[in-house]
Protein backbone atom coordinates (compact mmCIF):
# COMPACT_ATOMS: atom_id res chain seq x y z
CA UNK A 1 0.00 0.00 0.00
CA UNK A 2 0.86 3.55 -0.07
CA UNK A 3 0.78 5.96 2.06
CA UNK A 4 0.33 9.46 1.50
CA UNK A 5 2.11 11.69 4.06
CA UNK A 6 2.42 15.89 4.67
CA UNK A 7 2.79 18.12 6.96
CA UNK A 8 0.78 20.69 8.91
CA UNK A 9 1.44 23.54 6.85
CA UNK A 10 -0.59 21.76 3.83
CA UNK A 11 -3.68 23.00 5.57
CA UNK A 12 -5.92 20.47 4.96
CA UNK A 13 -8.89 20.03 6.61
CA UNK A 14 -8.91 17.60 10.25
CA UNK A 15 -11.91 15.59 9.03
CA UNK A 16 -10.50 15.73 4.95
CA UNK A 17 -7.11 13.99 6.48
CA UNK A 18 -9.25 11.14 8.07
CA UNK A 19 -11.03 10.76 4.87
CA UNK A 20 -9.02 10.64 2.89
CA UNK A 21 -6.09 8.73 5.18
CA UNK A 22 -3.19 10.97 4.90
CA UNK A 23 -0.69 11.26 8.03
CA UNK A 24 0.46 14.26 8.97
CA UNK A 25 3.58 15.27 10.49
CA UNK A 26 2.62 17.99 12.63
CA UNK A 27 5.08 21.68 12.75
CA UNK A 28 5.09 24.13 15.94
CA UNK A 29 3.91 27.83 16.61
CA UNK A 30 6.18 28.94 19.56
CA UNK A 31 4.24 32.06 21.17
CA UNK A 32 5.40 33.95 24.48
CA UNK A 33 7.76 31.05 25.53
CA UNK A 34 4.68 28.14 24.75
CA UNK A 35 4.74 25.46 22.34
CA UNK A 36 1.71 24.52 20.26
CA UNK A 37 1.65 21.85 18.00
CA UNK A 38 0.29 23.28 15.02
CA UNK A 39 -1.55 20.13 13.93
CA UNK A 40 -3.93 20.64 17.39
CA UNK A 41 -4.13 24.28 17.16
CA UNK A 42 -7.76 25.99 17.50
CA UNK A 43 -6.71 27.82 14.67
CA UNK A 44 -9.55 30.08 14.45
CA UNK A 45 -9.12 30.86 18.57
CA UNK A 46 -5.36 31.47 17.54
CA UNK A 47 -6.36 34.20 14.83
CA UNK A 48 -8.90 35.80 17.11
CA UNK A 49 -6.02 38.55 18.04
CA UNK A 50 -3.00 37.95 15.40
CA UNK A 51 -3.03 41.51 14.91
CA UNK A 52 -2.15 42.38 18.09
CA UNK A 53 1.13 39.80 17.74
CA UNK A 54 2.79 41.97 15.74
CA UNK A 55 5.22 43.53 18.83
CA UNK A 56 6.25 40.18 19.68
CA UNK A 57 5.95 37.77 16.82
CA UNK A 58 5.58 34.13 17.25
CA UNK A 59 8.16 31.95 16.00
CA UNK A 60 7.86 28.51 14.19
CA UNK A 61 9.98 25.29 14.24
CA UNK A 62 10.05 22.13 11.76
CA UNK A 63 8.80 18.64 12.38
CA UNK A 64 11.46 16.46 15.12
CA UNK A 65 14.29 14.44 13.51
CA UNK A 66 12.69 11.72 16.08
CA UNK A 67 8.88 12.17 15.05
CA UNK A 68 9.79 11.65 11.28
CA UNK A 69 12.13 8.80 11.78
CA UNK A 70 9.13 7.34 13.48
CA UNK A 71 6.58 8.09 11.09
CA UNK A 72 8.88 6.15 8.04
CA UNK A 73 9.48 3.29 10.39
CA UNK A 74 6.06 2.70 11.38
CA UNK A 75 5.40 2.36 7.53
CA UNK A 76 8.30 0.39 7.28
CA UNK A 77 7.22 -2.28 9.55
CA UNK A 78 3.40 -2.42 7.87
CA UNK A 79 5.49 -2.92 4.32
CA UNK A 80 3.88 0.47 3.38
CA UNK A 81 5.63 2.51 0.52
CA UNK A 82 5.64 6.13 1.30
CA UNK A 83 4.89 9.02 -0.97
CA UNK A 84 5.65 12.16 1.15
CA UNK A 85 4.64 15.72 -0.09
CA UNK A 86 6.28 18.66 1.95
CA UNK A 87 6.21 22.45 2.25
CA UNK A 88 8.91 24.27 0.21
CA UNK A 89 12.78 23.39 0.98
CA UNK A 90 13.79 26.77 0.85
CA UNK A 91 10.91 28.20 3.57
CA UNK A 92 11.66 25.27 5.86
CA UNK A 93 14.02 22.20 6.87
CA UNK A 94 11.16 20.22 6.60
CA UNK A 95 11.50 18.34 3.66
CA UNK A 96 15.69 18.22 3.84
CA UNK A 97 14.76 16.63 7.39
CA UNK A 98 12.19 13.47 6.12
CA UNK A 99 14.87 13.11 3.11
CA UNK A 100 17.40 12.21 5.94
CA UNK A 101 14.86 10.37 8.47
CA UNK A 102 13.94 8.31 5.38
CA UNK A 103 17.64 7.15 4.66
CA UNK A 104 17.94 6.26 8.18
CA UNK A 105 14.56 3.70 7.61
CA UNK A 106 16.17 3.04 4.56
CA UNK A 107 19.02 1.44 6.58
CA UNK A 108 17.41 -0.41 8.93
CA UNK A 109 14.17 -1.23 6.42
CA UNK A 110 16.24 -2.77 3.17
CA UNK A 111 12.87 -2.71 1.52
CA UNK A 112 11.40 0.18 2.39
CA UNK A 113 10.31 2.23 -0.31
CA UNK A 114 9.94 5.87 -0.49
CA UNK A 115 9.69 9.10 -2.89
CA UNK A 116 9.39 12.90 -1.23
CA UNK A 117 8.35 15.91 -3.12
CA UNK A 118 8.91 19.41 -2.56
CA UNK A 119 5.84 20.97 -2.99
CA UNK A 120 7.78 24.53 -3.72
CA UNK A 121 4.99 26.41 -1.97
CA UNK A 122 2.97 25.75 1.32
CA UNK A 123 -1.09 25.89 2.27
CA UNK A 124 -3.51 25.24 -0.56
CA UNK A 125 -0.70 25.21 -3.04
CA UNK A 126 0.90 22.24 -1.17
CA UNK A 127 -2.27 20.67 -0.18
CA UNK A 128 -3.75 19.93 -4.02
CA UNK A 129 -0.43 17.90 -5.06
CA UNK A 130 -1.62 15.58 -1.61
CA UNK A 131 -5.02 15.53 -2.60
CA UNK A 132 -3.77 14.52 -6.76
CA UNK A 133 -1.12 11.57 -4.80
CA UNK A 134 -4.09 10.36 -2.79
CA UNK A 135 -6.91 10.18 -5.81
CA UNK A 136 -4.23 8.01 -7.55
CA UNK A 137 -3.16 5.87 -4.88
CA UNK A 138 -7.42 5.35 -4.13
CA UNK A 139 -7.67 4.55 -8.16
CA UNK A 140 -4.96 2.15 -7.58
CA UNK A 141 -1.69 3.60 -8.83
CA UNK A 142 1.53 2.30 -7.35
CA UNK A 143 4.01 4.89 -5.68
CA UNK A 144 5.79 6.54 -9.00
CA UNK A 145 1.90 7.45 -10.48
CA UNK A 146 0.98 9.20 -7.24
CA UNK A 147 4.65 10.62 -6.90
CA UNK A 148 3.64 11.50 -10.89
CA UNK A 149 0.68 13.22 -9.92
CA UNK A 150 1.99 15.10 -7.09
CA UNK A 151 4.64 16.35 -9.32
CA UNK A 152 1.85 17.18 -12.18
CA UNK A 153 -0.25 19.26 -9.22
CA UNK A 154 2.36 21.15 -7.95
CA UNK A 155 3.44 22.33 -11.56
CA UNK A 156 -0.13 23.12 -12.09
CA UNK A 157 -1.24 25.04 -8.57
CA UNK A 158 -0.62 28.99 -8.09
CA UNK A 159 -1.35 30.94 -4.75
CA UNK A 160 -1.46 34.56 -4.87
CA UNK A 161 -2.02 36.58 -1.28
CA UNK A 162 -2.11 39.63 0.25
CA UNK A 163 -1.60 40.89 3.34
CA UNK A 164 -3.11 43.72 4.96
CA UNK A 165 0.09 45.24 6.08
CA UNK A 166 3.65 44.68 5.39
CA UNK A 167 4.25 44.92 9.49
CA UNK A 168 4.69 41.00 9.91
CA UNK A 169 6.79 40.63 6.98
CA UNK A 170 9.39 43.60 7.49
CA UNK A 171 9.34 41.98 11.65
CA UNK A 172 10.44 38.63 9.66
CA UNK A 173 12.89 39.64 7.88
CA UNK A 174 10.58 38.22 4.78
CA UNK A 175 11.19 42.56 3.65
CA UNK A 176 13.76 44.96 4.13
CA UNK A 177 12.73 48.10 6.27
CA UNK A 178 12.75 50.72 3.43
CA UNK A 179 10.22 48.44 1.15
CA UNK A 180 8.30 48.43 4.24
CA UNK A 181 8.39 51.91 4.88
CA UNK A 182 7.79 52.82 1.30
CA UNK A 183 4.45 50.48 1.35
CA UNK A 184 3.20 52.15 4.20
CA UNK A 185 3.77 55.72 3.12
CA UNK A 186 2.40 55.28 -0.56
CA UNK A 187 -0.17 52.64 0.46
CA UNK A 188 1.44 50.29 -1.80
CA UNK A 189 -0.58 46.74 -1.38
CA UNK A 190 1.03 44.22 -2.89
CA UNK A 191 -0.14 40.99 -4.91
CA UNK A 192 2.50 38.12 -3.11
CA UNK A 193 3.14 34.66 -5.06
CA UNK A 194 5.09 31.74 -4.48
CA UNK A 195 7.90 30.94 -7.13
CA UNK A 196 10.76 29.05 -7.55
CA UNK A 197 10.24 27.91 -4.05
CA UNK A 198 10.22 31.38 -2.38
CA UNK A 199 7.97 33.95 -1.79
CA UNK A 200 8.04 37.06 -4.52
CA UNK A 201 5.95 39.80 -6.01
CA UNK A 202 2.95 39.15 -8.37
CA UNK A 203 2.11 42.74 -8.80
CA UNK A 204 2.48 46.27 -6.79
CA UNK A 205 -1.21 48.38 -6.68
CA UNK A 206 -2.54 51.17 -4.74
CA UNK A 207 -5.61 50.42 -1.99
CA UNK A 208 -7.15 46.90 -1.16
CA UNK A 209 -9.88 47.64 -3.58
CA UNK A 210 -7.54 47.46 -6.16
CA UNK A 211 -5.44 44.34 -4.74
CA UNK A 212 -8.79 41.94 -4.72
CA UNK A 213 -9.19 43.09 -8.30
CA UNK A 214 -5.61 41.84 -9.31
CA UNK A 215 -5.71 38.67 -7.54
CA UNK A 216 -9.40 37.93 -9.45
CA UNK A 217 -7.95 38.85 -12.72
CA UNK A 218 -4.43 37.08 -12.27
CA UNK A 219 -6.89 33.60 -11.73
CA UNK A 220 -9.63 34.61 -13.96
CA UNK A 221 -6.05 34.67 -16.81
CA UNK A 222 -4.85 31.40 -15.41
CA UNK A 223 -8.07 29.58 -15.81
CA UNK A 224 -8.72 30.22 -19.19
CA UNK A 225 -5.62 29.50 -20.27
CA UNK A 226 -4.93 26.42 -18.35
CA UNK A 227 -8.64 25.25 -17.13
CA UNK A 228 -9.53 24.84 -13.29
CA UNK A 229 -9.52 21.80 -11.11
CA UNK A 230 -9.77 22.83 -7.63
CA UNK A 231 -9.86 26.02 -5.77
CA UNK A 232 -10.21 27.50 -2.25
CA UNK A 233 -9.84 30.90 -0.36
CA UNK A 234 -7.37 31.60 2.24
CA UNK A 235 -7.02 33.74 5.21
CA UNK A 236 -5.17 34.84 8.19
CA UNK A 237 -7.03 36.48 10.85
CA UNK A 238 -10.79 37.32 10.24
CA UNK A 239 -12.31 34.76 8.02
CA UNK A 240 -15.27 37.13 7.30
CA UNK A 241 -13.72 39.33 5.09
CA UNK A 242 -12.29 35.94 2.57
CA UNK A 243 -15.86 34.73 2.91
CA UNK A 244 -17.54 37.50 1.34
CA UNK A 245 -14.74 38.08 -1.41
CA UNK A 246 -14.95 34.07 -2.22
CA UNK A 247 -18.75 35.14 -2.23
CA UNK A 248 -18.85 38.05 -4.49
CA UNK A 249 -15.74 37.63 -6.42
CA UNK A 250 -14.37 33.89 -6.67
CA UNK A 251 -17.38 31.76 -6.83
CA UNK A 252 -18.98 33.98 -9.75
CA UNK A 253 -15.85 32.94 -11.64
CA UNK A 254 -15.83 29.26 -11.20
CA UNK A 255 -19.97 28.95 -10.35
CA UNK A 256 -20.31 26.73 -7.66
CA UNK A 257 -19.22 27.10 -3.82
CA UNK A 258 -15.79 27.53 -2.91
CA UNK A 259 -14.12 26.18 0.21
CA UNK A 260 -12.84 29.22 2.46
CA UNK A 261 -10.07 27.58 5.03
CA UNK A 262 -7.42 29.18 7.40
CA UNK A 263 -3.71 29.43 6.82
CA UNK A 264 -1.54 27.48 8.79
CA UNK A 265 -0.62 29.37 12.05
CA UNK A 266 3.09 28.42 11.02
CA UNK A 267 2.70 30.86 7.42
CA UNK A 268 0.10 32.72 9.01
CA UNK A 269 2.33 34.27 11.95
CA UNK A 270 4.90 35.49 8.90
CA UNK A 271 2.71 37.02 7.13
CA UNK A 272 -0.12 38.72 9.64
CA UNK A 273 -3.63 39.31 8.47
CA UNK A 274 -4.31 38.73 4.62
CA UNK A 275 -6.34 36.94 1.91
CA UNK A 276 -5.36 34.75 -0.71
CA UNK A 277 -6.28 32.39 -3.62
CA UNK A 278 -4.95 29.13 -4.16
CA UNK A 279 -6.12 27.15 -7.18
CA UNK A 280 -5.29 23.99 -9.13
CA UNK A 281 -5.52 24.13 -12.99
CA UNK A 282 -5.79 21.20 -15.51
CA UNK A 283 -2.39 22.61 -17.00
CA UNK A 284 0.71 23.56 -15.82
CA UNK A 285 0.99 27.81 -14.79
CA UNK A 286 3.28 29.55 -16.00
CA UNK A 287 5.99 30.90 -14.36
CA UNK A 288 5.61 28.81 -11.20
CA UNK A 289 9.22 27.21 -11.52
CA UNK A 290 12.29 27.34 -13.64
CA UNK A 291 14.02 24.43 -12.78
CA UNK A 292 13.32 20.65 -14.22
CA UNK A 293 10.90 18.91 -12.28
CA UNK A 294 12.92 16.01 -11.12
CA UNK A 295 14.61 18.84 -8.75
CA UNK A 296 11.44 18.12 -6.83
CA UNK A 297 11.85 14.57 -5.97
CA UNK A 298 13.72 12.63 -3.75
CA UNK A 299 13.49 8.64 -3.95
CA UNK A 300 14.62 5.62 -2.43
Amino acid sequence: MVKIVTDSVASIPAEVVRERDIEVVSLFVNREGREYREADMDVEAFYEDIADMIDNPPTSSQPSQHALEALFERAAEAKDEVLGVFMSSKMSGTFEGAVRSARVCKERFEEFRCTLIDSTSNCGDEMFAVLDAADARDAGSGLEACAQAAVGAVASSRFIFAPESLAFLKAGGRIGGASALLGGLLQISPVLTVADWETATLAKVRTWKKTLARMVDTFKEDVEACGLKRVVVHYIGSAAPAVAWAREAIEPVVGHAVDVLPVSPVIGVHVGPAVGLAYECERPVPGKFTQPTSELVFSL
